[in-house]
C-alpha cells in the first residue's frame, strides 16, 4: 500500500495532529493449546504505520510468516475463501451462476496447487522438447563431422612423426636452458643471503645506535636541563653575592662610623669602664674623708656653740651691770626705778614665752625632719638598687636580643640555601612532569583511546575509593630482567599487557559500576581469584626457555602471568620454535618476535623497536619514580622552609617581645633616675633645713639665756636700794666680764675660723661629691649602658658596634660561602658544557655513522632491488622454459635421454632441419586427433542427455496424470462433503423443506437434468461444467425450485446455507457475524468469518439461523452484531457499542434487558 492509501485507514477521530499509526489486537483463549505456544493466552496485534506494517506475537517481535504459519497450524486455513465473508458475498453467492459455484467448489478443494504444480511440470516438459530437438541437431552435426576427420588422419600421422622429433628437440634444449637458470637462480640466492646475513647485522647495529642515540639525546636533555638549572641557581647566587657585597661595603663604611664616633666620644668602652671605676675610686674617697672631717666639724661647731653662748651669758651680765650703772643716773627714786624694772620684767617674761614657744616649735620641725631623713636615705639607696637591677637586667636583655638576632640570621641562611633548593627542584619537578607526560602520551598512542581513558578512571576510582585489592594494569607489575627479551615480552603479552590485575571478581565488579555510572572508558580486569591457568608442561632444553622465567615479579599475581606468559617459551630461531610447538603442544617465539601458536598461526616480520611498549612503560616507570622523589623531596624542602619560617617568625616575635621588655625597663630605669634625683634633691633640702633649725635653735637658746640673766639682775635689782652708783663687787665684776668678754671674743674668733676651716673642706667636699663625682659617674654609666643597646640613636654605643661588627662576621662569612657555590657552580658549569660537547661530538658521530649505514642500507636495498629485478628476469625465463615444457605437451620417452648430450649447435642445426620439414605439412589439421576425440566425447555425452531427458519427460507425463487423478479425486471429495452438509444444514434452517447440490456435467448442459451424487462420480472433471442448487421450502419430496426461482430471503438463507456447508468442511474455533465495514485490519482475514446474516431474513429463519449458532456454540465461540431481537434470545454475553459526539466509539458490557430495550427502540425508531 501507498503512503496516501495507508494514511486512509487511519481513523483520527476528533484529533488536530496527524496520526502516525493505529493498531489492532486479539486475544486468542488457547487452553486447548490450539497454537502450539505453549501459553493460555495468544495476542496477535498488527500495526499499521505511514511507511510499512508491524506484527508482534504475544508482545514480542514477529514476522508476517510467522503469523501466517501460526495461524495455519491453529486450522486458518487461506485455502478456504469462507474464512471471509466480503460485504457482497452473500448476495455474490445468492446470485452466481453454476459454472461460478463450481469455481468456488474447486477454490474449496485446494485445486490451485495442483493446478500450479501441472502447470509448472507442463512448462518443463516443454524445455525438456526443446533441449531434445537441440540434441538431436548437434548430433546430426557431429556424426557428419567425425566423417570428415577420419580422412585428415593419415596425414596427420606423419605430422605427428616429425613433430615428436621437433618437440623432442626442443625439450632439450629448454631443459639446458632451464637447467642454466636453476644454476644462475642458485648463484643469486646464495649471494642473496649472505647480503640479507650482512643487512641483519647492520640492523641490529643500526638499531643499537637509534637506540643509543636516544640516550644520547636524553643523556643531552638531562645536561641541558641542568645547566639550565645551574645557570638560574648561580644567577640567583651571583645575585645574593652581590647583594651581601654591597651590603657588607655599607656595613663596613657603619662600623667606620662607629669607631670613629667612640673615638670622638673618649674612646673605647674599656675606657669608659675604666674612668668609671676611678671616678668610684675617687667618691669613695671624697666620702671617707668626708666621714672623718664631719665630727671634727661638728665638735668645733658644737665648741663654737658653747663658747657662743659663754660670750652671750658674759656679754649680757656684762650689758646688765652697764644698765645698771646708767638707770642709777636715770632714776631718781626707787619706786621709779623698780616701775621701769617690773616694765622691762613683764616684757622680758612675754618676750622669754615667745622665744621659748618658738624653740619649742623648732625643736619639733627638727625632731620631725630628721627621719625624713632617713627614710630619704633608704629611698635613695632603694632607687639606686633598682637602677643597678635594672642596668643588670638590660644587660642579660642586650644579650639575649643578641642570640636572638644569631639564630634569626642563621635561621635567614638557612631558609635562603632552602628557597635556592626550592627553586631547583621546581625546575627538576617541572621537566620530571614534562617528560612523564610525554612518556605516558607515547605509552597512550600504542593503547585504544578507550582503554587509556579507562586506565585512568580505575587509578581514580580505586584511589578516591580507597580499593585495595586494585593492584594496576599488568604492565606495572613486573621487570623483564634482559632487555633482550623485551620484544619477546611485548608480543606476546599484547594488549594483556594494559589489563587490570585485581584480587577478586568482586572488586572488579564495584569498580566497573563506578565506571558505567561516570562513562569512563573500557578496561579488561584479571580476577585473581577467577584465573585459573592450565598449562603445559615446559620442556626441559636450552634452546627453549619458559617467557615467565625472565620476568620478576610478586608470587602474588603469579597467576596473572601464568595466565598471559605460561604458555609461551622462547626459541633461538623459527625452525626450533616450531619443533617445540609440534612436539609439546606450547606457543613459542623467537627474540626477533616471530611466533609460533599451537593452533598453526605464524606471526612475524619487523618490529620497530623505537615504538616498543616495553621501553615506552620503562620510560613511564622512571620518570614516574623520578617525578615522585623530587616531588617528594620538593614537598619536604617547601616544609622545612614553612618550618623555617615559622621559627623565623617566632624569633622575630621574640626579639620584638626583649625590645618591648629593653624600652620598658629602660624607660623605668630613667623613671627612677629621676626619682633618684628628686629624691637627693628632696635630702639636700631637708638637710639644709635641719642645718638652719639647728642654728635658729642654738640663737634661741642664747636668746632664751640671755633673757634668763636679765630677768634675774632685773629681780636682783629690784631687790635692793636705789644707789647712786656701783658697788665695788659690781665694779669689779665688770672689770672681770669685761675681760672674759674680750677673752671669749678672741677664742670665738679662733674656734669660728678653725670651724669655717673645717667646713669649707666639708663643703668643698661635698660640692666635688654631688656637682663633679657623682654626676661624671652618672654620665660615665649612661655611656656604658648606652653601649648595651645597639638600636639607640646614639651611633656611638660600643655595643652598636660589635652588634655590626657580628652581623659583619656573618656576611662574611655568607660571603665566603656563597663565593665558594659559585665556585663551585662555575666548575660544575664547565664540567658540564665539556660532558655538553662530549655528547653533542659522540651523537655526531653516532648519527654520521647512521647516515653512513643508511646510505649502505639504501644502496644495499638498491643492490636488492637489482638481484631481485635479475632474479625475477631469471623466474620468468624459468616460467617460459616450463611453460614451453608443458606446451610441448607429453613427449615420449626418448625425449628426456635421446638429445641431453648432444652439443647446442648440433641441436640447433637438428631443429632447424626438422623445421624445415614441418612446412610442408602447413596445411594439415593438426588437430584432427583432438578434434575427433572431442567430438566423439560430445556425441557420447549429448546421447546420454537425450536418454536423461527422455526419462524426465516420461516421468513428467506420468506426473501430470497422478496430478489430474488427484485433483478430480479432491473436487469429487469436497462436493459429496459440501453437499452433505447443505443437505443437513438446510434441514436445520428449514425442517420443512429439502435442499440439494447437483454437478453439471458437459453433455447436460441442454437437458438439465438432475443426477444424484454417485451419478456425477462416473464422469471425469472436464466434464464438469457448474453447480446448480434445488430446494424445496414445504416438502422433503417435491423435485423443487433452483435459486433463481427463489425470493429474496429465501435465497439469502439458502446462500446461508451454502456458507455453513462449506465452513463446515473446515471449521474455526471462533466466528463473527458482522457488516463487512467492520473489519479494518487486514489480519482478520485469517482470524475471522464475517457475514451480514440477519438483513434479509425473515422472522422464522432467523429464529432458526440463531439455533442453529447456539448448537454450534459447544464446539466455537460466536460473535454476532445484530439489531434483531431473534438472537438475543440465546445469546450468553452482550456488549453494547456507543457513538459519542466527539465521533469516538466506545464499549461496554450490558445486560440482556438492555440489549432487548435497545433492538426494541430501534426497531420503532424504523
Amino acid at each position: 500500500m501507498s503512503k496516501e492509501e495507508r494514511q486512509a485507514l487511519l481513523h483520527e477521530g476528533v484529533t488536530v495532529a496527524t496520526t502516525m499509526s493505529a493498531y489492532v489486537e486479539i486475544v486468542f483463549d488457547n487452553s486447548d493449546n490450539r497454537f502450539p505456544t505453549g501459553h493460555e493466552e495468544v495476542i496477535l496485534r498488527r500495526t499499521i504505520g505511514l511507511k510499512k506494517d508491524e506484527y508482534s506475537l504475544d508482545k514480542k517481535s514477529a514476522s508476517k510468516a510467522d503469523v501466517m504459519n501460526l495461524l495455519e497450524s491453529a486450522g486458518f486455513s487461506k485455502s478456504n475463501p469462507y474464512y471471509i465473508v466480503p460485504q457482497g458475498r452473500i448476495t455474490a453467492l445468492t446470485n452466481a451462476k453454476d459454472h461460478e459455484r463450481l469455481a468456488l467448489l474447486k477454490e474449496v478443494a485446494g485445486t490451485k496447487v495442483y493446478e500450479q504444480r501441472r502447470s509448472e511440470s507442463l512448462r518443463i516438459m516443454a524445455e525438456t522438447d526443446a533441449k531434445r530437438t537441440k540434441i538431436n541437431e548437434l548430433l546430426d552435426y557431429i556424426e557428419s563431422r567425425l566423417a570428415e576427420l577420419e580422412e585428415e588422419k593419415e596425414e596427420l600421422k606423419e605430422f605427428q612423426d616429425k613433430d615428436k622429433e621437433r618437440r623432442c628437440l626442443e625439450y632439450a634444449l629448454y631443459q639446458r636452458e632451464l637447467e642454466e637458470v636453476g644454476e644462475a637462480l642458485d648463484e643469486i640466492e646464495e649471494d642473496r643471503r649472505a647480503d640479507v646475513h650482512g643487512a641483519n647485522l647492520r640492523r641490529e647495529k643500526f638499531n643499537e645506535r637509534e637506540q643509543e642515540i636516544s640516550d644520547l639525546e636524553k643523556a643531552i636533555s638531562e645536561a641541558k636541563h641542568s645547566q639550565q638549572t645551574l645557570k638560574i641557581t648561580r644567577d640567583d647566587t651571583q645575585a645574593e653575592l652581590t647583594d651581601f657585597v654591597r651590603t657588607r661595603t655599607e656595613l663596613q663604611c657603619t662600623i667606620a662610623d662607629l669607631r670613629a664616633a667612640n673615638a670622638n666620644a673618649g674612646g673605647k668602652r674599656e675606657e669608659i669602664e675604666a674612668e668609671l671605676l676611678r671616678v668610684e675610686t675617687k667618691i669613695a674617697e671624697k666620702e671617707s674623708a668626708l666621714e672623718q672631717l664631719l665630727p671634727e666639724w661638728n665638735e668645733q661647731r658644737i665648741l663654737e656653740a658653747t663658747e657662743k653662748r659663754s660670750l652671750d651669758e658674759a656679754s649680757a651680765n656684762l650689758a646688765a651691770l652697764f644698765a645698771k650703772q646708767g638707770r642709777t643716773t636715770k632714776f631718781r627714786t626707787k619706786s621709779e626705778r623698780d616701775a621701769y624694772l617690773k616694765h622691762e620684767i613683764g616684757l622680758m617674761e612675754d618676750f622669754r614665752k615667745t622665744q621659748k614657744a618658738a624653740l619649742t616649735t623648732t625643736q619639733t620641725e627638727i625632731g620631725a625632719a630628721r627621719p625624713g631623713l632617713g627614710e630619704i636615705d633608704g629611698q635613695i639607696a632603694e632607687v639606686q638598687n633598682k637602677i643597678e637591677d635594672g642596668r643588670k637586667r638590660v644587660r642579660d636583655l642586650s644579650e639575649r636580643a643578641t642570640g636572638l638576632k644569631d639564630q634569626h640570621s642563621e635561621f635567614t641562611e638557612r631558609r635562603k640555601d632552602l628557597w635556592r633548593e626550592d627553586t631547583k627542584l621546581e625546575s627538576i619537578v617541572g621537566r620530571a612532569t614534562e617528560e612523564l607526560r610525554t612518556a605516558e602520551r607515547l605509552l597512550a598512542g600504542m593503547m585504544d583511546k578507550d582503554t587509556g581513558t579507562g586506565l585512568r578512571a580505575v587509578d581514580k576510582i580505586a584511589e578516591r575509593n580507597g580499593f585495595e585489592g586494585v593492584y594496576g594494569p599488568l604492565y606495572r607489575l613486573f621487570e623483564v630482567t634482559d632487555p633482550k627479551f623485551n620484544i619477546a615480552v611485548e608480543l606476546t603479552a599484547g594488549n594483556s599487557l594494559f589489563h587490570v590485575v585485581v584480587d577478586t571478581d568482586e572488586t572488579a565488579s564495584k569498580v566497573l559500576d563506578i565506571m558505567m555510572k561516570e562513562k569512563t572508558g573500557r578496561v579488561t580486569f584479571m580476577p585473581l581469584n577467577r584465573l585459573k591457568p592450565k598449562n603445559p608442561p615446559a620442556p626441559n632444553a636450552q634452546d627453549a626457555e619458559p617467557l615467565i622465567n625472565k620476568l620478576r615479579f610478586d608470587p602474588k599475581f603469579e597467576k596473572a602471568f601464568q595466565q598471559v606468559f605460561g604458555k609461551t617459551c622462547v626459541c633461538r630461531d623459527l625452525t626450533i620454535a616450531a619443533a617445540y610447538v609440534k612436539s609439546h603442544g606450547i606457543n613459542t617465539i623467537t627474540l626477533d618476535g616471530d611466533k609460533v601458536d599451537r593452533k598453526g598461526a605464524l606471526t612475524g616480520g619487523y618490529h620497530d623497536v623505537r615504538r616498543s611498549r616495553i621501553e615506552a612503560i620503562k620510560s613511564v616507570t622512571a620518570w614516574r619514580a623520578k617525578f615522585e622523589a623530587d616531588d617528594k623531596r620538593s614537598k619536604d624542602v617547601k616544609a622545612s622552609i614553612t618550618e623555617l619560617e615559622q621559627e623565623i617568625t617566632r624569633v622575630t616575635g621574640q626579639m620584638t617581645v626583649l625590645a618591648g621588655q629593653q624600652n620598658q625597663t629602660r624607660e623605668s630605669r630613667e623613671r627612677l633616675m629621676d626619682e633618684g634625683n628628686q629624691l637627693t634633691r628632696e635630702k639636700g633640702k631637708l638637710t639644709q633645713r635641719i642645718a638652719t633649725l639647728e642654728a635658729d635653735i642654738a640663737d634661741l637658746e642664747t636668746e632664751l639665756t640671755g633673757v634668763d640673766t636679765k630677768l634675774a639682775g632685773y629681780k636682783a635689782e629690784l631687790a635692793t636700794p636705789l644707789a647712786k652708783g656701783l658697788t665695788a663687787e659690781e665694779d669689779r665684776l665688770i672689770t672681770s666680764l669685761g675681760k672674759e668678754v674680750e677673752r671669749r671674743q678672741k677664742s670665738m674668733v679662733d674656734l669660728s675660723r678653725s670651724k669655717n676651716k673645717l667646713e669649707g673642706q666639708k663643703n668643698q667636699i661635698e660640692i666635688e661629691l654631688n656637682e663633679r663625682l657623682r654626676r661624671h659617674r652618672e654620665e660615665l654609666q649612661s655611656k656604658v649602658e648606652a653601649f648595651g643597646d645597639p638600636e639607640d640613636d646614639n651611633a656611638t654605643s660600643a655595643d652598636a658596634l660589635e652588634a655590626k661588627t657580628r652581623e659583619l662576621k656573618v656576611l662574611n662569612k655568607s660571603i665566603a660561602t656563597l663565593t665558594s657555590k659559585t665556585q663551585v657552580m662555575e666548575k660544575e658549569g664547565e664540567d658540564l658544557t665539556g660532558k655538553l660537547q662530549e655528547l653533542r661530538v659522540s651523537l655526531e658521530k653516532v648519527q654520521n655513522q647512521q647516515a653512513e649505514d643508511s646510505r649502505t642500507i639504501n644502496r644495499q636495498q638498491k643492490t636488492t632491488e637489482r638481484y631481485l629485478a635479475k632474479r625475477q628476469m631469471l623466474l620468468g625465463r624459468r616460467d617460459e622454459c616450463n611453460r614451453n615444457i608443458r606446451d610441448l605437451g607429453v613427449l615420449p620417452e626418448e625425449a628426456f635421454e635421446k638429445y641431453i648430450s648432444e652439443k647446442l649447435d648440433k641441436l640447433v642445426k637438428k631443429l632447424h632441419a626438422v623445421n624445415e620439414g614441418l612446412k610442408k605439412f602447413a596445411h594439415v589439421n593438426k588437430k584432427a586427433f583432438e578434434q575427433y576425440n572431442n567430438f566423439t566425447k560430445q556425441r557420447d555425452q549429448l546421447l546420454n542427455r537425450r536418454e536423461d531427458l527422455d526419462k524426465s519427460a516420461t516421468s513428467i507425463e506420468e506426473l501430470v496424470e497422478v496430478l489430474d487423478q488427484r485433483k478430480d479425486e479432491a473436487i469429487e471429495r469436497t462436493f459429496k462433503q459440501v453437499a452433505s452438509n447443505f443437505e443437513e444444514v438446510f434441514e436445520k434452517l428449514v425442517p420443512a423443506g429439502r435442499g440439494r447440490l447437483i454437478i453439471q456435467r458437459r453433455i447436460d448442459q441442454d437437458e438439465e437434468m438432475d443426477e444424484d451424487v454417485e451419478d456425477t462420480q462416473q464422469s471425469t472433471i472436464d466434464n464438469y461444467t457448474g453447480v446448480s442448487i434445488k430446494v424445496s421450502f414445504n416438502s422433503k419430496v417435491d423435485e423443487g425450485l433452483r435459486i433463481q426461482q427463489l425470493s429474496g430471503g429465501q435465497k439469502s438463507l439458502v446462500a446461508l446455507a451454502t456458507v455453513f456447508a462449506i465452513q463446515k468442511c473446515d471449521p474455526a474455533p471462533f466466528y463473527l457475524f458482522d457488516e463487512v465495514t467492520c473489519i479494518t485490519n487486514p489480519l482478520h482475514k485469517y482470524l475471522i468469518r464475517v457475514m451480514k446474516i440477519d438483513a434479509n431474513l425473515d422472522a422464522q429463519y432467523r429464529t432458526a439461523v440463531a439455533s442453529m449458532i447456539q448448537s454450534l456454540a459447544s464446539t466455537a465461540q460466536f460473535i454476532t452484531t445484530t439489531f434483531r431481537p431473534e438472537m438475543l434470545v440465546t445469546a450468553d454475553k452482550f456488549y453494547g457499542v456507543l457513538f459519542n459526539n466527539q465521533k469516538v466509539s466506545s464499549i461496554r458490557a450490558i445486560k440482556r434487558e438492555e440489549a432487548m430495550e435497545f433492538v426494541d427502540q430501534e426497531a420503532q425508531a424504523q
